[in-house]
């Protein structure tokens, strides 16, 4: 049989975004003139996690892995690698800091220190093809519960795992589906919430696009175990990919008996179909979720009693947890809850972002240190900067400073940090983060998103919002540090639903870690990290200024004057403070103060 080369091109939203697609067909077409199509094959695939540096390419079974690829690039790669078997080094991995590439993927520290459960089809399959899903063992799990499992024992199983649900809360998975198994209502239904909108996350939406059957196999599977037969998933119709990936497979899942009625002709019911959500970002909450299914106004419930879904039974989980059930069942518990600390069980999926090198889509044990997955996973920070924080658990998450690096990742740590694991959101911030700032930002985001139901969350979260803008613009007052922490206080205990009651942690942990820069802001009117426009002021030192005027020029505002060769002056009534000229200035002559 001759050797086949598989090209595995990434064709998640960001790569699309860099032309994946123009890529694909520039190599088709270009094998297709070279009399290739015999020996390489040209695999669309889902994201392989360091997309940022997309469009990727990884040649399978060698695992060269090429990286922002343009389209002029092909001809010479598919001359040089496929014709004449010499890798491209100039289209490889470097690593930050150093000049020699990495040539194959399993070498490149982003990805060899990770551990796929989740994400173990990434980079690996066409995810619009259910055949090659079922080439990787896809669903095999679910004709082992189907076959030889009594729904029981399906939960015992999943309980025994210790798989905690990864949308956020860490509630035990095999707890909330023997609950729903146990009640005497019918029908019953499983959900899995998508409604991913946290900012700077892209954990869900990277599942369903890379690999959305095993999202499906897994719900099959809990439908099963509860008794449930019919199920939604929620998924923002923002994500436009991942709904037609999801559709496409939902529907090639019907075609195979795999979904519908009598799967695997054993009497078992159970069919999907997926519901798109408008983008409120409240709807992650789980009563808020099924309000919008009901098709009621998605505002939050008061619980208990238990979340319901047309006053019936549900069982709700996020993607993650669902793509990790077919996993658990075919290895089975033992071998997953070995996996993690004792706690907090098997891996975590967390999207990272920020200032940092190698950012993407990373999943590691639960245990693993801030600092393996900034330093050895993420490539550390930006050359010349500083590591400052890292926020985890999206908007409602808190900011865990340097000091604490050393922190283990689980829910329990960090909880007591300040912290929460959240759905997997991960910002890193170098010393150019103003932590106010920060807080700002994401309180301004989770106020534009309250539904305004209860008073704490609408009014609470607008008084936040209204007390860091004026520190912000350097009109603090005596006492408004205090006031802020004591307002958070209030909004945290006081709030109904999920939102509101953690709202207040980037307030609460930036006070905690970062009281200083607060006390800076009010008292001296000064922002350390020279990010809040009305507090700082850009100056030319004139003993370093060599007058080139690139900073003239690029000014947008005409405020930096002065004769060509002699030192510049900024003109401090025109200058709009946008930093272009200390971005452009190579002799570091302008400062920030």
């Amino acid at each position: 049989m001759p050797h086949i080369t598989n090209v595995m091109i990434c064709t998640c939203t960001n790569c699309i975004s860099n032309s994946a697609l123009d890529i694909r067909d520039s190599l088709e077409s270009e094998i297709k003139r070279r009399e290739l199509e015999d020996d390489v094959l040209v695999v669309p695939t889902g994201a392989s996690g360091l997309c940022v540096n997309g469009p990727i390419l990884i040649v399978q079974p060698e695992g060269i892995f090429y990286q922002h690829l343009k389209t002029k690039d092909i001809p010479n790669l598919v001359e040089e690698h496929f014709l004449k078997g010499r890798p491209v080094k100039s289209l490889m991995y470097v690593p930050p800091g150093q000049d020699s590439p990495i040539p194959e993927l399993r070498s490149i520290p982003f990805f060899k220190d990770q551990r796929l459960i989740a994400l173990r089809n990434r980079g690996l399959i066409d995810p619009d093809s259910i055949d090659e899903y079922i080439a990787r063992d896809g669903y095999k799990a679910l004709a082992k519960v189907v076959t030889s499992m009594k729904p029981e024992a399906v939960i015992k199983e999943i309980s025994d795992s210790g798989l905690r649900g990864r949308g956020g809360a860490g509630f035990p998975t095999g707890r909330k589906w023997e609950s729903r198994r146990k009640d005497p209502r019918t029908p019953k239904y499983v959900v899995c919430n998508a409604d991913e909108g946290d900012p700077g996350a892209f954990m869900d939406r990277s599942i369903i696009e890379a690999d959305p059957h095993s999202v499906i196999e897994g719900m099959a599977i809990g439908a099963y175990a509860v008794g449930a037969s019919s199920g939604y998933v929620y998924l923002r119709m923002e994500y436009p990919l991942a709904v037609k990936r999801m559709q496409l497979s939902i529907e090639k899942a019907r075609e195979y008996g795999l979904l519908g009625e009598d799967i695997l002709g054993l009497g078992f019911d159970f069919d999907l179909q997926i519901f798109k959500g408008a983008g409120a970002f409240v709807c992650g909450e789980t009563t808020a979720l099924v309000a919008s299914i009901e098709g009621k106004i998605p505002e939050p419930r008061q619980r208990p009693p238990r979340t319901t879904l047309w006053e019936k039974p549900v069982v709700i989980n996020n993607v993650e947890t669902w793509a990790n059930v077919p996993v658990i069942v075919n290895w089975g518990a033992k071998w997953f809850s070995q996996i993690g600390t004792e706690t907090s069980k098997g891996t975590k999926v967390f999207s990272l972002a920020g200032n940092i090198n190698n950012a993407g889509l990373v999943e590691v044990p639960m245990g693993i240190t801030l600092r393996e997955i900034v330093y050895n996973i993420g490539g550390g920070i930006p050359k010349g900067k500083q590591f400052k924080a890292v926020q985890t658990g999206g908007p409602s998450g808190g900011f865990i400073p340097a000091s604490l690096l050393d922190l283990r990742v689980d829910y329990e740590q960090l909880d007591a940090a300040g912290s929460m694991m959240g759905s997997g959101g991960m910002v890193v911030m170098d010393e150019n983060t103003c932590m106010v700032e920060m807080a700002r930002y994401f309180v301004d985001f989770t106020n534009d998103e309250s539904c305004g139901k209860c008073t704490s969350c609408r009014e609470g979260s607008l008084a936040l919002l209204q007390i860091l803008q004026r520190i912000c613009r350097g009109e603090g007052r005596e006492g408004d540090v205090e006031l802020l922490e004591e307002l958070a206080e209030a909004i945290k205990d006081a709030s109904q639903c999920g939102l509101g009651q953690s709202l207040s942690n980037p307030v609460l942990s930036s006070l905690k870690h970062f009281r200083e820069e607060y006390e800076e802001h009010v008292k001296n009117k000064r922002c350390p990290a020279g990010v809040c426009k009305a507090l700082i002021t850009f100056d030319i030192d004139k003993e370093k200024c060599t007058g080139c005027r690139l900073c003239a020029k690029k000014c947008p505002q005409d405020a930096i004057t002065g004769e060509a060769k002699e030192p510049h002056v900024i003109d401090q009534e025109k200058c709009i403070k946008c930093g272009v000229c200390v971005d452009v200035c190579k002799f570091e002559a302008v400062s920030i103060t």
